[in-house]
């Protein structure tokens, strides 16, 4: 009897670490994930980090999405990935600019020549290698690099030619590349947070902004203006960081499992950008949006007006020209 009782109690001790076990180890670790938008490709690039990541974790990593900025402004997001408080964020590399100047190199106009054609470069093995290497002495780690969409004018007034755009002032990320692009269309650059973009235009502060169609229809600019200009001039590439911080808190089997997570959403992410650029297209649409295009004098006059920034902006600076020119070169590819 005595035996029996004491096989009894192992066996009940073994069910209750059994038991016990997977719960004390769920979530183990939480991941927050920060972006400025919502429901687009950066809303879905976190979405899908999350399923990858709590599946492949056994739900030891709880990933929570924070969009609309409520975790703070952009820069502040930044800065909390490079101080450990904010683990991911995902946005424009152009507003990592500040911890990388290379990050501003994709935001130069005239590189690529539509969605499939940048999804062609950015996943090139060895450009993709480097560009997932951006900012890694400044405790960020980029795991994904993705298209978003070109960027479109929207304009209080109606942008249906070139020298609609002399002195007005439009709202960029503060790159180079967008500053000398206002310039050389005779406008006015202001570096503004998108939080304070629908603000800025009410009141005076800026006359336009460029952004990709997913931002006018989810923050509803139709109600200010109905017009948007597309010309395709500047593709909006956006890449998901992780803070390293937090990824040297995670055991290696879990730091491997973001790290690949980021790396393997890649291609799923440009697919899926295409489908949703043009859903929101036709949602500007039918929000009573309309679409404006230069006439094809205005078009090949901007092309030629654009056509130097690259090298203008990147000259003073050895490791930026090296980057863009490998860029470059990927992109003139045949």
């Amino acid at each position: 009897m005595t035996m029996k009782r004491t096989v009894l109690k192992a066996a009940a001790a073994a069910a209750l670490v059994a038991c016990v076990t997977p719960a004390a180890r769920a979530n183990d670790f939480t991941m927050k994930i920060g972006f400025a938008t919502m429901n687009d490709i950066q809303h879905q690039w976190g979405t899908w980090m999350k399923e990858g990541i709590e599946s492949r974790s056994g739900g030891r990593i709880k990933v929570e999405l924070y969009p609309r900025n409520q975790l703070g402004t952009i820069a502040s997001q930044i800065e909390g990935l490079q101080l450990g408080t904010v683990e991911a964020f995902t946005s424009p590399a152009d507003f990592f600019g500040g911890i990388d100047p290379r990050f501003g190199v994709f935001s130069i106009p005239v590189l690529f020549k539509d969605m499939p054609h940048a999804e062609r470069v950015l996943l090139d093995p060895e450009l993709n290698k480097e560009i997932l290497s951006l900012g890694s002495n400044r405790n960020v780690q980029v795991v994904s690099v993705y298209t978003f969409a070109f960027a479109n004018y929207f304009g209080k007034q109606p942008i249906r030619t070139l020298d609609d755009f002399k002195g007005k002032k439009f709202r960029v990320n503060a790159t180079p590349a967008e500053r000398a692009k206002m310039r050389q269309l005779g406008g006015t650059a202001v570096p503004m947070d998108l939080s304070e973009v629908i603000p800025g235009l009410q009141q005076g502060v800026i006359d336009g902004t460029q952004s990709a169609t997913a931002v006018y229809v989810n923050l509803k600019f139709n109600e200010i203006s109905k017009s948007l200009t597309e010309s395709n001039d500047t593709m909006v590439v956006s890449v998901g960081a992780v803070s390293r911080a937090f990824l040297n808190r995670l055991p290696p089997e879990l730091r491997q499992i973001v790290i690949d997570e980021g790396a393997k959403v890649q291609g799923r992410m440009m697919a899926r950008s295409r489908e949703l650029d043009e859903q929101m297209r036709k949602r500007w649409v039918e929000n009573g949006g309309e679409w404006l295009r230069f006439s094809e004098a205005d078009q090949a006059r901007m092309r030629q007006l654009l056509g130097g920034i690259g090298e203008e902006v990147t000259k003073d600076n050895a490791a930026v020209n090296a980057f863009y020119k490998r860029l470059l070169s990927i992109a003139q590819k045949p």
